[in-house]
């Protein structure tokens, strides 16, 4: 392992501390300097780091930095993106990959033009519950796999979140917020989605947020729909069901299952790194699979720590632009399948993922 990658992180709100966290025992990753439009609070990251709190502006033109992470608002993730390719840095970004296609779009050709690199989350998808999955698939023990169903159903964000507003406002929604976990482990598992249909509604117009939550009492304009289920058609052929929604206040249905003609794999969570994995056979009841694929331990900013590793070696990183930009065009091919009620093709496609090999540190594999 050569130098490691110097990281500026731009965006110091919440998800920033489990990014922190991790940057510490990520070897190939050493934290340089950190930023964001509010002030104390990147003052208050860089007194805990023992870094310089810089300027936006300042951080992107840093000798001391080599790529963004960036944290930062959805809404502000394709601009600045494109102000870090501008100033020659690499880029890793927090889900969503753009808040529209026009930005999805920029953002692909500009890692293109520039060689730089973009890596896009959510990285969950390379801890040992989803690649134990996709071992399971890739090794046939379920036989030739013939579809999935992934449930996320939620009573919504204004049950906990401090900001909740955010999440029902144009660029909100069960969808883009959570959707994107599913659909990335689905495509994981299973390849590159090749046509959609759906159907979408939301139960209300708005919402009160409860009186034992933060902004208790607050009301909150739905402007997005909050109840999608779509179907998905793979390029292996294989079909999916994703349900998602943040109007359901109870529910045992199982996060993801796989279906191939000889057997079931039961998935877990992919909003977390790892999970029972357990596999179902014909007359048989669900069994428990030990890990046999991905970083142990993981933890956000795995994905990119693997980034950093690819351009020291010169090989592609698994989170990588393509397949940002794929989920997020199947994504907004589902929201206007919903509202033209129509079977719609996905254009792009992407690789599958390297898989990655049961081991700890994502700077050896």
């Amino acid at each position: 392992m050569g130098q490691p990658l110097n990281v500026g992180i731009i965006g110091c709100g919440n998800i920033s501390r489990q990014y922190l966290d991790n940057l510490r025992r990520l070897g190939n990753l050493n934290l340089t300097a950190v930023s964001d439009v509010h002030e104390p609070a990147a003052r208050a990251v860089a007194e805990a780091e023992g870094v310089p709190a810089l300027q936006v502006t300042d951080l992107l033109q840093a000798d001391t930095v080599d790529v963004v992470l960036n944290l930062t608002t959805p809404t502000a993730h394709a601009p600045l993106a494109l102000a870090a390719f501008e100033a020659g840095k690499h880029v890793y970004l927090e889900k969503p990959f753009a808040t529209t296609p026009t930005e999805a779009e920029e953002l692909l050709s500009a890692t293109t033009e520039t060689g730089l690199r973009l890596g896009s989350a959510p990285d969950t998808v390379l801890g040992t519950g989803v690649q134990t999955a996709r071992a399971l698939v890739d090794e046939g023990r379920i036989g030739v796999p013939v579809g999935a169903t992934a449930f996320m159903l939620a009573p919504g964000h204004e049950f906990w979140h401090p900001n909740p507003a955010y999440y029902y406002a144009a660029g909100g929604g069960p969808l883009l917020d959570m959707g994107v976990y599913y659909l990335t482990a689905l495509v994981t598992m299973l390849g590159p989605v090749r046509a959609v249909s759906a159907m979408a509604g939301r139960a209300r117009t708005e919402r009160v947020v409860p009186d034992d939550a933060p902004r208790a009492g607050e009301v909150l304009p739905v402007n997005v729909d909050t109840f999608t289920s779509a179907l998905l058609q793979h390029a292996g052929g294989a079909i999916s069901t994703l349900v998602v929604s943040f109007d359901v206040v109870a529910t045992e249905v199982p996060r993801i299952e796989v279906y191939g003609a000889e057997g079931t794999i039961a998935v877990p969570d992919p909003n977390h790194f790892d999970g029972d994995v357990r596999l179902g056979r014909f007359r048989s009841e669900f069994t428990p699979v030990a890990p046999l694929a991905g970083y142990r331990g993981a933890g956000r900013g795995y994905g990119l720590s693997d980034m950093a590793r690819a351009i020291e070696d010169g090989g592609p990183h698994r989170q990588s632009a393509e397949l940002g930009f794929h989920v997020h065009e199947v994504m907004d091919r589902i929201a206007e399948a919903a509202q033209q009620q129509a079977v719609l093709t996905v254009h792009s496609t992407c690789e599958r993922p390297a898989p990655v090999p049961l081991s700890d540190d994502p700077a050896l594999n």
